[in-house]
């Protein structure tokens, strides 16, 4: 069937149950960042096919709601379909919800299994306030049948505990101890990274995330895993009994919990859907919602394995960028180059790397204009010719057994004689700020969004500003991104704790002209080099990870200060003592003239 068809398809299974509009979010059963193509149930009934969408259909009219980000992709994908695009980044577009409660009556159907506990009850209360009833159905699969991928089959694998510093019993140990605080007796995980951290598993079922479609139930005496059999091989079988995981099908998890019985039951209703939520046993009266559940809490604040790991792992990577780099600067203007063999060529460098697995994201490559989409992603169709000379922005990250990287750099391509002033004075701007925060010394229990100030502050003295965070938290190889910590502007209660790590990544984006982010992953520590005029409280610091020189050719020194130039200068050092002796003499003479000091 083509779009056209079914949507007449579903709008007939809408009026078989009743029901006057259908929400189909661009979400799975795990809230996962990285969807497997069997949930792309919104790009399967619009055809818009960014990441980022909901498509609300009625008896008479089909939307799709999405960000600024996928604008000119939505209006090319939506031709012939019938679906209006709603631009929710505008500021007279209404909410769901609220188109909803003005253009229809009766009830709304959504999928349960697609929508949080938290969001799915939200959801309700506004429907409900408008007076519709919501309505748990899913129209979609029994329309996508034919054609539809199969959930993947990638084998379960032990992650084995010299890269996790912990064993399984141990983390069992400390989350039924949080459980038993709350007075439960069990936990409802649906989220594939902490199930993969806290059974030190790892498969490859989703895209730049090393996990495993799965849920666990853990019990204070028992713990189970949800999985599709054919996930387990013989070695998969025997590390599962040698931990002591009992193992179930994946969809038996429904029935499990229909028939649990426990004097109390804790889930987090950010992530744990409304279809797991509604199974549970109604004889479990005592339900716990945690948001951010305990195991994020634990697995956000990494142990000395796991941050040994990540130093290992910024070495790799700063080898490959570094080699990237020289490659860029030496050779690869020779032959015709895009946006997308720049990304393939720093792909290429990166798989050198031992234990390297996959990108930990898609990699963005935005050359001048393309470099201010903050989400930027080149396709075939939409790819820049690297010509002339110009800004580039690659945005891009690894994900080895010794941990996930992400960095950000933004160099001159050409002639560094032509780089404008404002280019300089924009990309000043930002490494202040971007150094700002990497020197934080703060007190324990500092928020995020109170130390977000510090990469902000001198491009807001000028009147200029970003839009997206300036910091999120980075998994062990796992998701890049991680909460529950963050730095941004929102108001996140979760505070700074020793062990997390963090992005640093301020901006500026000029429409049309370039985009500028520098972003180091820094890693959060106590801080033993305080003053004798101290109170008596801990203070906590930022340790930098990451390892790849600056464009010096793109700083105003006129607008540097001195410590900030020293901090640059001892930066830059260091780079070049930990990776120029793991490069040729070509590459390390070329990475001792980027770490000169200034």
């Amino acid at each position: 069937m083509n779009i056209v068809d079914r949507l007449v398809a579903l709008r007939t299974l809408m009026q078989k149950h009743g029901v006057n509009a259908c929400i189909v979010p661009g979400t799975d059963p795990h809230a996962s960042e990285y969807m497997a193509e069997h949930w792309t149930e919104m790009s399967w009934i619009t055809g818009f096919l960014g990441e980022t969408g909901t498509a609300v259909i009625t008896m008479d009219e089909a939307l799709l709601w999405t960000d600024s980000r996928y604008y000119l992709q939505a209006e090319a994908e939506l031709q012939g379909t019938t679906v209006k695009l709603m631009r929710e980044s505008d500021i007279d577009c209404p909410t769901i919800p609220q188109w909803l409660c003005q253009h229809t009556e009766g009830s709304v159907a959504v999928n349960p299994e697609m929508y949080s506990v938290n969001g799915y009850r939200e959801l309700k209360a506004i429907l409900e306030e408008g007076g519709l009833t919501l309505k748990s159905i899913d129209l979609i699969s029994p329309l996508w049948q034919e054609g539809r991928p199969a959930i993947p089959t990638s084998l379960l694998y032990e992650y084995e505990e010299k890269y996790t510093g912990e064993s399984v019993e141990s983390k069992l140990q400390r989350v039924r101890q949080a459980m038993t605080e709350r007075r439960c007796q069990a936990l409802v995980i649906s989220a594939l990274d902490e199930i993969g951290w806290l059974l030190n598993i790892r498969g490859k079922d989703v895209d730049y995330t090393p996990c495993l479609i799965s849920y666990v139930v853990l019990e204070i005496d028992k713990c189970t895993i949800f999985v599709a059999p054919n996930k387990l091989d013989a070695a998969a079988h025997a590390y599962l009994n040698r931990v002591g995981i009992s193992i179930c099908d994946y969809e038996q998890v429904f029935t499990y919990l229909q028939t649990l019985q426990a004097e109390g039951i804790m889930y987090d209703g950010g992530k744990v859907n409304e279809a797991l939520y509604e199974a549970i046993n109604p004889a479990i009266t005592r339900r716990v919602n945690v948001s951010p559940s305990p195991v994020l809490k634990m697995q956000s604040v990494k142990n000395a394995t796991e941050l040994a790991g990540e130093r290992i792992a910024m070495r790799k990577d700063a080898v490959a960028l570094t080699r990237f780099f020289y490659w860029l600067e030496k050779e690869a203007l020779k032959t015709p180059q895009t946006e997308i063999t720049l990304a393939a060529k720093l792909g290429e460098f990166r798989a050198m790397g031992e234990n390297y697995t996959d990108d930990s994201f898609c990699t963005i490559a935005g050359w001048k204009g393309n470099g201010a989409i903050v989400h930027y992603h080149a396709t075939p169709e939409e790819c820049a010719k690297i010509e002339g000379d110009g800004v580039l922005l690659l945005d891009s990250g690894g994900q080895y057994f010794d941990g996930t990287t992400d960095i950000t750099r933004t160099v001159w391509v050409g002639d560094p004689t032509q780089i404008p002033a404002a280019a300089k004075r924009d990309y000043t701007l930002v490494l202040k700020g971007h150094i700002a925060l990497a020197c934080a010394r703060f007190p324990k229990g500092t928020r995020g969004n109170q130390l977000d100030i510090l990469a902000r502050q001198f491009l807001w003295a000028e009147g200029m500003t970003y839009g997206h965070g300036t910091g999120h938290g980075v998994g062990h190889f796992m998701g890049c991104h991680e909460g529950p910590q963050n730095i941004r502007t929102d108001n996140n209660p979760t505070p700074m704790q020793v062990g997390n790590i963090c992005s640093d990544e301020p901006g500026i984006y000029r429409t049309n002209e370039y985009g500028i982010r520098i972003e180091n992953l820094i890693a959060v520590r106590e801080s033993n080099n305080l003053g004798a005029h101290t109170t008596g409280e801990t203070f906590l610091e930022f340790e930098t990870l990451t390892l790849c020189y600056y464009d010096t050719h793109m700083i105003d020194l006129s607008r540097m200060t001195a410590e900030e130039i020293a901090w640059l200068n001892n930066y830059h050092a260091w780079v070049y003592t930990e990776i120029a002796p793991l490069l040729s003499a070509e590459e390390a003479e070329f990475l001792k003239e980027k770490c000169k000091a200034l």
